[in-house]
């Protein structure tokens, strides 16, 4: 009987999927991490905050599936091998990584300490390097989809967000290169631009000298919600979509930035302008 079991173990780890989903302990992570519970895929939730993480663990297993727990600076090499080699060691194989752990920061250019915009890319643009590097072999073999949580801002550079864009511009260049050097190898490759979504990145976007801003400034209660934006990027990874941008915003400012990229100089800067405690006046 024992060895019934485990035999339908083994089989059931051969038929079985598993994501890898990075700043799973909030927001737009912890919605992924529980939508691909909800349908069915075991899970590898990965942030710095393990208690919060926790959380998300317990929720996804509320759904029947498995789940682990991995405490992840995505920033740190090292940790984003572990939790490619945790993740290999709890289930064997890897059929989604999804590279959601990111900063925001608000600060004009002038005035911004460096090690800003030097954080912005080691979170937003390395950490998905580094993770999708140790997995890709993986994802190859199973055919999977790595994808990258990416912004309307790395279409279009928004000012006194210039660590930010900069590092969504060289993720999406990174995901555009990858994509096209897979064309044979069945590996899918999906950008996803939220537009603003709800979510606490705007609460901890950092200030000209690193510390957090701590309120965001926008109204979070009228954004799509994060619960919708995992719907929507589920989905795009069942079509094997190239690219989806979200928010009739998101859809019009990417338009016009490639049709009348002068004129949306203009209008970026007004609308960032109009913004609480915006550093333009």
């Amino acid at each position: 009987m024992v060895l019934g079991n485990k035999k339908l173990l083994h089989h059931n780890k051969l038929r079985m999927k598993v994501a890898i989903i990075t700043g799973a302990s909030s927001g737009i992570g912890k919605a992924c991490a529980v939508a691909f519970a909800r349908r069915g895929y075991h899970t590898a939730i990965a942030a710095r905050n393990l208690s919060r993480l926790n959380e998300t663990k317990a929720e996804c297993e509320k759904h029947g599936v498995q789940c682990i727990a991995v405490a992840c600076d995505v920033s740190v090499e090292a940790d984003c091998k572990q939790l490619i080699d945790e993740t290999l060691k709890a289930y064997n194989r890897i059929d989604v990584l999804v590279n959601n752990a990111g900063i925001s920061m608000r600060a004009v250019f002038e005035d911004l300490d460096l090690k800003v915009l030097k954080q912005s890319m080691d979170i937003n643009f390395w950490g998905m390097v580094y993770c999708t590097k140790y997995a890709i072999k993986h994802l190859i073999a199973s055919q999977g989809t790595v994808v990258g949580v990416s912004s309307i801002a790395g279409f279009r550079g928004l000012p006194a967000r210039t660590g930010y864009s900069a590092s969504k511009f060289a993720m999406n260049g990174f995901l555009e290169a990858l994509r096209t050097e897979n064309l044979k190898t069945g590996l899918h490759v999906l950008t996803l631009c939220p537009g603003y979504t709800e979510s606490n990145i705007r609460n901890t976007a950092l200030t000209a000298d690193g510390s957090q801003q701590g309120e965001s400034p926008l109204n979070e209660g009228k954004l799509m919600t994060a619960q919708e934006v995992a719907e929507h990027m589920i989905k795009a990874i069942d079509k094997r979509k190239k690219v989806l941008i979200l928010t009739p915003m998101g859809k019009v400012t990417v338009l016009l930035n490639k049709l009348f990229n002068s004129f949306m100089d203009k209008m970026t800067y007004n609308f960032v302008k109009k913004e609480p405690d915006s550093p333009f006046k």
